[in-house]
């Protein structure tokens, strides 16, 4: 990317000069131009600088998705504000840990989202915060919060939009942009902090993978606050100079006429999210052409959509600012690489260790997978750099697989995730892609559950219309007899796998799922 363009007041002057007219963000009933989205977050960011934001100062944004996020965000960043994006989600508790943790100094917050007061939930967590931060002082359970303000209800402006575009011209590309919260799938949640340049070159070496180009109109079913939404959708348009599509919450019918209405190009998201768009009986008469075969199988028409593994499976994390490590999204992969996701984007190295040793395998042999480079976070709220990265710079992701001969990654599961089953080693991830290339499979979801004398035992909750002893006999043929699932819940739809609030699955509710009482078409033990 141009100089100018590796922060954001760069890129949204850019943008206003290049693409201005074109369409930014476009909601249910409203929308602005790219030209409109710079003048409007100016406005906005005279009243924050006023207000007494300035480089540096970390701004928490709770709100759903919608124009005054966007543009209270971008108001944020570009005069060097730190954007930290909140849950929703977030019950009073966590909303007050993360608080806490990225050290927030200013609160913009939506008064009410889906029955939810956030302001009184927050009191529910710090009695008397809100109280003290109202009458100028600090609150013992939030010490660094200095003020709370309702969207769209920011003090007047007492300064001009050319102090804000001063203040956008001293931001520089090694300057923080965001603190951005892992999903706590696996532990407390991780605020990971993230440079204007890091971030938005992270973004921007994927959009090729993405097929996302200035002519694309892209529609991501993803809250801001979450990296998918962040940085796959605004930071991506903004990059590419495109259109996003939004919406605050979600619903099929609604979504679909959503698309057809505004000529959606790109779908992406989480593959449930399109299995259940295309699941609902509004799917069949929706005229759905103007999509390209960059978005979800699931919502393409049938002579668009791959043959299932042909594409590859985007890999990515919060560490990142998404996905760091994929191959084009319309394009089959070769024969031998299917089931890969692909090489690593420019700007991130990958190595893959020994767990235990931390030195590095050969080519096509398994261990966990370390990143490094301009596209991994800067650190970890909290966390010395010795304690986020290693002496060589390498980030540990957990994550296990394999980086063959030719650069092509394999993902093989969590560290966390593999247990024994009578002293070998099993691989979740390696036992749902055996279960999920059977005819009939919709989708497979496997983990560790109690077995005989202590020890662990394989269970899978199978999404089929297909019976047990045939799924069971074939994944014999395909897998090792200690890795076929000896706990089996089958169900005919989707509705039935617990998801966490990011969804993703919970492990939790799964493992009790296929405990001793299963739900769902549970067949006799194979």
């Amino acid at each position: 990317m141009s100089e100018e363009r590796r922060t954001v007041p760069g890129l949204l002057a850019a943008n206003a000069e290049r693409c201005g007219v074109r369409r930014a963000i476009v909601t249910e009933q409203q929308a602005l131009t790219h030209a409109e989205l710079d003048d409007e977050s100016r406005a906005l960011a005279a009243c924050l600088v006023a207000a007494g934001v300035q480089k540096g100062t970390r701004v928490a944004l709770l709100a759903p998705n919608g124009l005054e996020w966007v543009v209270t965000a971008l108001a944020v960043m570009r005069v060097g504000g730190v954007l930290v994006p909140l849950s929703t989600l977030l019950r009073p508790p966590e909303l007050a840990a993360q608080l806490r943790t990225a050290q927030v100094a200013h609160l913009v917050v939506s008064p009410e989202f889906r029955g939810r007061s956030y302001l009184d939930e927050l009191e529910q967590a710090a009695p008397g915060a809100l109280a003290a931060v109202a009458d100028g002082g600090r609150a013992v359970e939030l010490p660094a919060l200095r003020t709370v303000w309702p969207i769209g209800e920011l003090p007047e402006a007492a300064v001009d939009g050319g102090l804000v575009d001063a203040l956008g011209a001293r931001v520089r590309p090694a300057d923080d942009l965001a603190v951005l919260f892992t999903s706590g799938s696996r532990g407390a949640p991780k605020g990971t902090i993230h440079t204007h340049d890091g971030a938005l070159h992270a973004v921007a070496s994927g959009l090729g993978a993405r097929c996302l180009t200035s002519d694309d109109t892209l529609y991501i079913p993803m809250p801001f606050f979450w990296t998918g939404g962040f940085c796959m959708g605004l930071l991506s348009i903004l990059i590419a100079g495109a259109t996003l599509v939004t919406e605050a919450v979600p619903e099929p019918a609604r979504t679909l006429e959503l698309l057809q209405r505004q000529r959606v190009t790109l779908f992406r998201g989480w593959p449930d999210q399109a299995a259940r768009l295309a699941a609902d009986p509004a799917f069949a008469t929706a005229d759905l052409s103007a999509l390209g075969p960059g978005s979800l199988p699931a919502v393409l028409s049938p002579e668009l959509r791959p043959a299932p593994g042909a594409r590859p499976n985007l890999f990515g994390m919060t560490e990142t600012c998404g996905a760091w490590c994929g191959d084009r999204l319309d394009l089959d992969l070769p024969e031998a690489k299917r089931g890969s996701c692909g090489r690593p984007f420019a700007g991130t190295d990958v190595r893959v260790v020994d767990p235990e040793s931390g030195a590095a395998v050969a080519p096509g042999e398994p261990g966990e997978i370390t990143v490094r480079g301009r596209n991994v976070m800067r650190g970890i709220c909290g966390r010395t750099r010795d304690q986020t990265f290693d002496p060589e710079g390498w980030y540990h992701t957990g994550d296990l697989g394999r980086l063959d001969a030719d650069g092509y990654v394999w993902f093989e599961g969590r560290a966390d995730d593999m247990f024994k089953v009578r002293g070998a080693t099993v691989y979740p991830s390696e036992v749902e892609s055996a279960l999920r290339a059977l005819v009939g499979v919709r989708h497979a979801h496997v983990t560790d559950v109690p077995g005989a004398g202590g020890e662990r035992a394989v269970g899978a909750l199978v999404v089929t219309d297909r019976p047990l002893d045939e799924l069971a006999a074939e994944l014999r043929e395909r897998l090792s007899a200690f890795k076929v699932p000896t706990r089996w819940v089958l169900t005919d739809t989707a509705a039935d796998v617990p998801l966490t609030a990011t969804s993703k699955v919970d492990k939790e509710a799964l493992q009790a799922l296929l405990g001793p009482d299963p739900v769902g078409r549970a067949g006799p033990r194979p």
